[in-house]
């Protein structure tokens, strides 16, 4: 990135509501959100959201693309991570490599890092709203399935008071073990002796759009959406087979995710291969 287009990029980013978008958009992944989504979580009105949402795309920070009948704005990861190298490109003299503000951005744009370097198992959040159906199975499955690999717990951004009868009824059927899982704030994960996750997926469109708190750890995120369960209505056995078919689709991305080599791939290539597991076909955004 040259200086010019620098200098279009800040300041479009000096301002508080600007910044804000971009931030929000930067959570939401390459799934975007619509700028109606954006002005109901930034507090703004549609025509002040709309203003600033063409400034940003002037500056080349988000980019706007057609999603069926409505416009979809995402970040521009490129030209943030452009932004960020030009500030620290010449930090130590021109050299990088000894620069720990470089090294613990790890904003080479050729880097081929590892994302993940750590030798403990890899600790995962699965995020919902109530964390009392979706969140909770997700859980469960990665414990068991994980083989010691992973490490797995889930939050929501608004808990229940207590797990969903009928999620309890399918795990216990299952034969999984359910005496420990409850539903918990995302703030638990928070805390300064909260453990450092190494991935925090969202499987609810809510909680995907909803500010989240700053994670220890540094994980690499992704939204997986899965249809919520808890709001079939119909007969018991209509209800039964919906939380039976959010549990196959959680268990079938959690499987792709625990085949992928985590300790090899570059954080830009795990990412995208994380967004890729939330848009498989049976996948919901």
């Amino acid at each position: 990135m040259d200086q010019q287009r620098a200098c279009t990029a800040f300041a479009a980013l000096a301002q508080e509501t600007r910044l804000a978008i971009v931030r929000l958009l930067v959570r939401a992944g390459p799934q975007g959100m619509t700028a109606g989504t954006i002005a109901a979580a930034t507090g703004g009105s549609a025509s002040n959201t709309s203003f600033h949402l063409k400034e940003l795309e002037r500056a080349g920070l988000i980019a706007a693309r057609r999603r069926s009948r409505s416009i979809v704005y995402a970040a521009e990861t490129d030209s943030l991570r452009g932004l960020i190298d030009f500030l620290v490109r010449d930090c130590c003299s021109g050299r990088p490599e000894i620069c720990s503000l470089a090294l613990e951005a790890d904003v080479r744009p050729n880097s081929a890092r590892p994302a993940l370097m750590t030798e403990r198992p890899f600790n995962v959040l699965f995020l919902g709203t109530g964390n009392s159906a979706r969140s909770i199975m997700a859980e469960a499955i990665m414990n068991r399935e994980g083989g010691g690999r992973f490490r797995a717990f889930s939050a929501g951004s608004q808990p229940k008071g207590q797990v969903h009868p009928h999620a309890l009824d399918l795990l216990r059927r299952l034969n999984f073990e359910v005496d420990g899982l409850r539903p918990k704030s995302w703030h638990e994960f928070a805390e300064p002796d909260a453990p450092p996750l190494d991935f925090v997926f969202t499987v609810c469109a809510d909680a995907a759009g909803e500010s989240c708190p700053v994670w220890p750890g540094r994980p690499v995120t992704a939204h997986w959406g899965v249809p919520d369960p808890a709001a079939a209505i119909g007969t018991e056995a209509e209800v039964r087979l919906a939380f039976a078919s959010a549990f196959r689709m959680l268990e079938n991305r959690i499987s792709l995710f625990m085949s992928l080599p985590l300790r090899t791939l570059d954080r830009l290539t795990l990412q995208g291969q994380l967004d890729a597991i939330g848009r498989t076909k049976d996948s919901v955004a």
